[in-house]
């Protein structure tokens, strides 16, 4: 079954407009017809089966019919990455999708190799990461802010798993079986690692956990997806049975 993502309010007999995108991939793509079966969701009210119901070189429209899945939310966790070349964090975005982060932080550092992306591109990627893997919401990408304003601002009921890749921090796991669930975050540094004060910075706020992925240097990309699946194994929805 074809998934897309659709922002408008989803209930019995309500008719949905297309994308273009999504028209020309249903109609052009998948050579579907009026009639062609597809599933919706907008990540507030669960997933919804559809047809197409009207097919016109402006697009497509479908109507809705009824519920398949009702909502659902899954763990209320951050990844907090530093800007990285293109390729790699279009990468990170989407396997956060696939594993389940329920926002991605863009952030700056000393060391980062780029001060700006593109958002909506990012979002694009999350989206159609969350139509193939099943999910009934997009993580949401918010634009790049200083590690500086961030820590300033960190709140103090949300634990930070602190990749520390300096190499005196104790193995992720064995941190995280120790840990309790709730509000999470992970924070990934950039490809030149975070500068001494900066790791001093991090390792200050209260509620910062700092944990080891292996005696290897790893990629930012490796990195955020080792660290998702850890504390997925550890304290997030891995824990139960679908």
């Amino acid at each position: 079954m074809i998934r897309l993502f659709a922002p408008d309010n989803l209930e019995a007999g309500a008719i949905v407009a297309a994308a273009p995108e999504q028209a020309h991939y249903l109609t052009r793509v998948m050579r579907l017809g009026l009639g062609g079966a597809v599933a919706l969701f907008n990540g507030r009210d669960g997933e919804w089966s559809a047809r197409i119901s009207g097919v016109s070189r402006r697009g497509a429209t479908l109507t809705v019919e009824g519920l398949v899945r009702p909502q659902t939310v899954g763990p209320d966790l951050d990844l907090l990455v530093a800007l990285v070349k293109r390729a790699r964090l279009e990468t990170i975005i989407e396997k956060a999708t696939e594993l389940g982060a329920r926002r991605v932080r863009l952030i700056t550092t000393r060391r980062t190799n780029a001060d700006h992306t593109n958002v909506a591109r990012l979002t694009a990627i999350a989206v159609e990461a969350a139509e193939q893997t099943g999910r009934l919401d997009v993580p949401e990408i918010v634009a790049p802010e200083k590690l500086e304003s961030v820590l300033a601002a960190w709140p103090v009921d949300r634990r930070l798993m602190f990749c520390d890749e300096a190499g005196d921090a104790s193995p992720a796991l064995t941190v995280m079986t120790g840990a309790a669930p709730g509000v999470w975050a992970i924070l990934i540094g950039p490809e030149g690692g975070f500068a001494p004060e900066e790791r001093a910075a991090v390792r200050a706020v209260p509620a910062s956990l700092a944990v080891n992925l292996g005696p290897n240097i790893l990629r930012a990309d490796t990195a955020a997806i080792a660290a998702l699946t850890l504390w997925q194994a550890a304290l997030g929805d891995w824990r139960h049975a679908p």
